[in-house]
């Protein structure tokens, strides 16, 4: 979440635009995104360059000698009314080369083709580049929350159920699923791409150069697919995908249930966070999703379009709002069964309810299934997150030092804490915990009042498929002594009767 200074300096930012005449709130986030974009197109640059003289590797510059102009180091150093014209140059301009980044025939061109230069007076570009300057962008995490708060900023944003996700929450599901070179990867509601980023971002660390360059065809375009039906998330989404070494990513301009999506047995890996109140015309719904779902609830028919796009084995990690865990309607027992019965479900992971505040309250879960067509599902793991690392309230400040919220891995993040720091960490962050125990999650023999266990496939059967944790976990009470009533109202009347001496007393007075 943006607090404090980052906060007051995108807020500056977007008063500039305003004094400058820009009232539209979708322009002003788009001619930002622009010209974060271009600044991050320099920074990238820059940072091959510092490798390949490191390594002596040759890498492919993204800027040519005669478009060193569009860098952003030299941009601002430019007198103010040659660079406004260098951005309003519609032929040889910055906006028609970024416009040509990419493949002539790839989609990142398709949606980029209609980017436009929209700050018209030279002195508010002036002052936009000046205070963006001055924001500290160097980790992906502060991008993120830029975008979400800018994006909090559009019309109705967050009423149809999106809402961002928490980076920390991203980090965790990849962190749990373990992409591999081998993957293809899909988030069938992509938003700005946060979970194709941190997958992208978890196999640049797991794999080596080598290995990397031997799958470069596959990872620039094919490995990252996404649907979204918003143009300026389509365009987001891919930027944010070129930045982080993605040339092509296949994100796809279309309404991912409808019947215009066609995609079937193609993923390996989904992860997603799915629109939590969306709806969609009976008439629009893709035929074969209502055949395992029966409704026009989004929440429900994209957990039915996961297990029509993955392939056989493919694996799913997807954020559902906890009245997916237990509604009695039909049509939510209906994809609860087909999941638990068909193919198999692995996990239940519930968050803390205020893990989307300040932008939502509503009590969420992380479920994790496999697509099997054959059943498998033996035993379910639950794990109830009562901590993620930040406060609950609006506010969502940091309860644990930073390095260890930023720096959590698959089960070490604690490692070289001693017992009592690591239980004491525990209460407040939950995360390494879950990562440590995942793997070996068939063997939890823990019982229901810890925050992990076990139950078995017929249980879950026998309550109606019911998946909310709190159904099977058990609360132990403690016992509570109270004294005698005989004691109490003995008390009570020796206070009466003090009572009575002081009014006594006074009234003597």
């Amino acid at each position: 979440m943006i607090t404090g200074e980052l906060k007051s300096q995108i807020d500056a930012i977007w008063n500039t635009f305003w004094t400058g005449g820009i009232s539209n709130t979708i322009t002003i986030v788009e001619q930002l995104t622009y010209l974060i974009f271009i600044k991050d197109l320099d920074e990238t640059e820059t940072r091959n360059e510092r490798m390949t003289k490191r390594l002596k590797k040759e890498y492919s510059p993204i800027f040519g000698s005669e478009q060193q102009n569009f860098r952003w180091k030299n941009l601002k150093e430019m007198d103010v009314q040659a660079r406004h014209a260098i951005f309003k140059d519609s032929v040889e301009g910055i906006f028609p080369f970024i416009r040509s980044l990419g493949s002539k025939k790839s989609l990142f061109s398709t949606y980029m083709k209609d980017a436009s230069f929209g700050i018209n007076k030279a002195a508010t570009l002036d002052q936009v580049m000046e205070k963006l300057e001055r924001v500290d962008m160097s980790k992906q995490d502060i991008k993120g929350d830029i975008y979400e708060y800018l994006l909090s900023k559009l019309e109705g944003g967050g009423t149809s159920g999106q809402f961002r996700t928490p980076r920390h929450i991203i980090k965790l599901m990849t962190e749990m699923m373990q992409p591999t070179l081998e993957d293809t990867i899909c988030d069938p509601s992509v938003g700005t791409a946060g979970f194709l980023v941190a997958a992208k971002e978890y196999i640049d660390k797991h794999y080596s150069v080598t290995e990397l360059d031997k799958h470069k065809d596959h990872i620039n375009k094919h490995m990252f697919n996404g649907t979204e039906f918003d143009a300026t998330m389509l365009r987001i989404a891919s930027m944010n995908l070129f930045l982080h070494g993605v040339e092509e990513p296949n994100i796809v301009d279309v309404d991912a249930v409808s019947k215009d999506n066609e995609v079937s047995n193609a993923y390996t890996l989904i992860l997603a966070n799915p629109p939590f109140k969306g709806t969609i015309d009976k008439e629009s719904i893709a035929p074969g999703l209502r055949n395992v779902t029966d409704t026009t609830k989004t929440e429900l028919l994209f957990l039915a379009l996961m297990l029509r796009q993955l392939k056989k084995g493919g694996r799913a990690a997807v954020i559902v709002p906890d009245g997916v865990l237990f509604g009695a309607g039909k049509a939510f027992k209906s994809i609860r069964s087909e999941i638990v019965k068909n193919h198999k479900l692995e996990a239940v992971i519930s968050l803390p309810s205020g893990v989307f505040k300040p932008y939502s309250g509503v009590s969420t879960a992380i479920m994790v299934f496999t697509k099997t067509d054959n059943g498998g599902t033996n035993n379910v793991w639950f794990y109830d997150m009562l901590a993620d690392g930040k406060s609950l309230d609006d506010k969502r400040n940091l309860l644990v030092a930073p390095e260890v919220f930023d720096a959590f891995s698959f089960g070490d993040a604690f490692a070289k804490e001693s017992t009592e720091d690591q239980q004491n960490l525990h209460s407040k962050f939950n995360l390494p915990d879950i990562l440590a125990r995942y793997p070996k999650r068939n063997q939890d023999k823990r019982a229901r009042t810890e925050q992990s266990f076990l139950v078995p496939f017929k249980e879950i059967e026998e309550n109606d498929w019911d998946l909310s944790i709190n159904r099977y976990k058990e609360i132990v009470y403690e016992e509570v002594e109270c004294d005698a009533p005989s004691e109490i109202i003995e008390r009570i009347n020796l206070l009466s009767e003090e009572r009575n001496k002081i009014l006594a007393n006074l009234n003597s007075i």
